[in-house]
This record gives structure tokens, sequence and C-alpha cells, in this order.
């Protein structure tokens, strides 16, 4: 019997839609090995990638197989900590060739990028077949990053962590002459330079002797998750933060030569400024929290997907995301401008790590520890209570003053203000009723952040300038 866990979250309908909805997690499936990744390959079966070098089939029944879809654990290497057997992508046209791409930390350190060929059985791969795309060493066990998709120009992209150590020591996320802090982009449908792949000739590096031709976006510390909206093929990568910061990223499928800062930011605050770029060049996160956001003490991000689903079509358009120390499932909703981020009750213990995406575009998500699969799907509908329509920010641009207006009965409890670079500069507290009157007039000129919190630690951020 399936068990359903319900989780209360706000404000995840959009803003011109006035309820919000509840999200629950139905456990799925059972008997896994510390999961780290979840792919579908065109059907209705999930492969489940275990650290240890493994990948297992998990039916529409919920069922799981009990041999093994592929067995590499003597390839893999048996100092897990952040290493391990990590990322899987299936060829866009896998039904005709059987290609399937792996990707894995072996017992030298070094990242492996390879291909197998599913066998005469659909449910069993050749593992005799492997063809080894791309290597490159590990300076140190943390940060490899390890995810990989194919985008909707049939190119494979893989995440590359900054090679690990505290703040980047080596500057590697700035440095275009290695692979580290990057999404690579990759065609693996030719060949070319002696490799078993080629470089498309739109990378943005082709003509730099200087950089990996192979690099598509730079500048992140440790991109453990991203994935494409299949509605408008934007790029989504979660960034897992260092000392306060995690963010969330999104930039278009035809935007090429992203810098997003790391070292020199940590999301939009100030980290290393040395020798970096000037700031305009950079992009910096969509969105982002802090590791005291919501009350409980978070860690580090496991991104997810933009929902899409034909079934649970409530939640289509939210980016959805997770705490692994928090256990904590979050959704952002983004307009282009404000957002909102909104997060559940915290869950177990399940040390969130991954998210899966089915046929139909359906979500699913699992931790190291349970060893359980949950599928994420809706619980009740209620009332509205907090999302960013039902917070009215006047006049923007100001001067002296800005009025806050809270259109329904729940309070804020908290009206912080940050500058450009993320840095908290005031916060306002004790309100009595749901109309705000602040003074502006200690503010210097410029654009700020303004953070709106109540008490159920969700969050509504809105753009104020002062002029």
């Amino acid at each position: 019997m399936k068990k359903i866990y319900l989780l209360v979250m706000s404000t995840l309908i959009p803003l011109n839609i006035c309820a919000q909805l509840d999200v629950a997690i139905e456990s799925f499936g059972t008997g896994f090995n510390s999961p780290v990744s979840m792919k579908n390959a065109g059907d209705s079966r999930l492969f489940i990638v275990e650290q240890l070098g493994y990948i297992q089939i998990l039916n529409a029944d919920g069922t799981k197989n009990e041999t093994p879809f592929l067995d590499i654990e003597s390839l893999v290497t048996d100092n897990i900590d952040e290493r391990g057997f990590l990322g899987l992508a299936f060829h866009p046209n896998y039904v005709s060739n059987g290609y399937f791409f792996v990707n894995y930390i072996n017992p030298s350190d070094e990242t492996v990028i390879s291909r197998f060929t599913v066998s005469d059985s659909p449910d069993i791969a050749d593992d005799t077949t492997e063809q080894i795309l791309l290597t490159f060493t590990q300076p140190l066990p943390n940060h490899n990053g390890g995810d990989m998709h194919f985008g909707a120009d049939g190119y494979l992209y893989i995440s590359s962590g900054d090679g690990g150590g505290f703040g980047d020591p080596n500057d590697n996320s700035q440095d275009l002459g290695n692979l580290f802090g990057t999404v690579l982009r990759i065609d693996i449908d030719n060949t070319s330079g002696g490799n078993n792949y080629a470089i498309p000739a739109d990378n943005p590096f082709v003509s730099n002797g200087a950089a990996s031709d192979e690099i598509w976006a730079y500048g992140l510390r440790n991109p453990w998750k991203f994935s494409f909206d299949s509605f408008n093929n934007n790029l989504w990568i979660a960034d897992v933060g260092s000392q306060t910061i995690e963010e969330i990223n999104m930039i278009s499928s035809s935007t090429s030569g992203t810098n997003f800062g790391w070292p020199c930011y940590e999301g939009s605050s100030e980290y290393d400024l040395t020798d970096c770029p000037a700031m305009n060049t950079l992009t910096f996160p969509i969105a982002q929290y802090t590791h005291n956001s919501s009350g409980n003490f978070k860690c580090s991000i496991t991104g997810g997907y933009v929902h899409r689903g034909s079934i649970n079509t409530d939640f289509n358009g939210y980016y959805f995301f997770a705490d692994y120390c928090s256990n904590e499932i979050g959704t952002l909703d983004f307009d282009g401008g404000d957002f909102t981020i909104n997060y559940s009750d915290q869950f177990g213990e399940n040390n969130w790590t991954a998210f899966g995406e089915d046929i139909n575009g359906e979500l699913y998500i699992s931790g190291v520890n349970s060893g359980v699969i949950y599928k994420i799907i809706p619980g009740l509908l209620s009332t509205n209570e907090f999302d960013a329509k039902s917070v009215k920010m006047y006049p923007n641009p100001t001067k002296n003053i800005v009025n806050f207006e809270l259109t329904n009965t729940t309070l804020a409890s908290e009206i912080a203000v940050f500058d450009i670079h993320g840095k908290l500069i005031k916060t306002y507290n004790e309100f009595s009723n749901n109309s705000i009157i602040l003074s502006t007039e200690n503010l210097s000129k410029g654009m700020y952040l303004i953070r709106i919190s109540n008490n159920k630690g969700n969050n509504i951020y809105k753009k104020l300038v002062i002029h």
C-alpha cells in the first residue's frame, strides 16, 4: 500500500490565480541504495542511478527489477563522499540506437564521461560496450557536479564543479583554460580532433585559443543538478553555495558564454573580488536563499525541474528544488522580475539529492538516506494567503517613503532591505496591521531588493528603486 505524506506549501499557483496548493509526496518505489539521479528513456520506466555504481529500473507499477540495468561498480571509485556514479542521460534517439551516457569518478579520481549501449534485452545494458568520450582529473574529492542532460539542440550538456576546496583556492571557476566550475556542451554524434565527440561550432569560446572549447557557461561552484524547461528550453542551474547562500540560475537556451560569478560572488553577495571581471559582465541568480531561511538550517541545494506535467497540471510553471540539510522541498514562482520562494515542512532525514521527471512530465524526488523514490503529487486546494500579488509596494521608484499594502489577513513579520550586492542594509518588524509606511530617507540612490516575510517563513521579493 502506498503511503502519502502531506507537505504544506504556500503560494504554488501563478500570480493571477488566487489559490494555494499543498504538496504531498507518495512513496513510489523502495529498496534503492544512495540514489543520486533519476532519468526516463522515453517510456514508462525510471532509471535510478546508485552512487556505488549501478543503474536500477523502477517500473510504472512501483516495482524494482531484480537485476540492475547496468553494473559498473568495478569502474567507480569506492571512496564515495561526493564522488561515485553521478550522472545519466539517454540519447534523444535511444529507441533506435540504444545509446546512453554516464558520468562517474573512477579509482584514479578522474571524471569519466562515457557511452554504453543497451543489450538485446531492454532491461539490461551491455556492459562491454563502454566508449570513453572525455576524462579529466579531479584535484580534490568534492564539488564534482556530475549531472547530464541533452538539450533540444541534440547536444549533451554536462555540469562540472570547481574542483573542490574552500573558496575555489585555484580560481578554477574563472579560468577558461580548464573544465571546472562549468556547464559543458559537446556533440556526441560526431568526432573531431582525435576525440570521440566534436565541438559544436557555436560554442562560445571556440575562437579563444586560451579557453576550453567544450565550455558553454562558467563561474559556478558546484552545479550538482541542472535541467531544461521542456516548455521553452530555458536552462535552470542550482548551484550549491559555500558559507551562506544557495542560488538558482536561469538563462535562455540560446544564451552562451555566461559567467555566473563564483568565487567573486556567492549568490549576489561579494565573496572574493581578487582579480575579478567587471560586475556588469556577470550574470547573477534569479533567486537565492540563505542557510537560515524559514527557520530551518539549510546547507546545500538540490535542483529539480520546472513542472510541465500532463497530470498534476496545477504545478505547471513552478520550479521545484530541495535542500539536503533541512529536508524541505521548495518551489520558485518567477515572473521575470519578482519571485516567491516557499518551503514544505521538514520531511524526515532523507537528505534530498535528486529529482526525476517521467515521460508525462511528473516529478519524483529521492534522498541518499531512505532509499525511497517519492512521487510529488497535489494535496488540498485552499485560499491563497501570501504571494507576490497579495503585497503592493508603492511608489516605485521612490524618494522618501515606501508603502506596503497586504491585501489579505496575513501579517508581514519582517521587511528586509538588501543592496544590489546582496548585503543586508536594514530590517523592519513588529507590524500591527496590513498597511505599512517605511522611511527611505537614509538609503542612498540606487536599486534595492526587498524581502517581505510572514510568520510561516514564506518570502516575497520585490525590486525597489530610490531616486
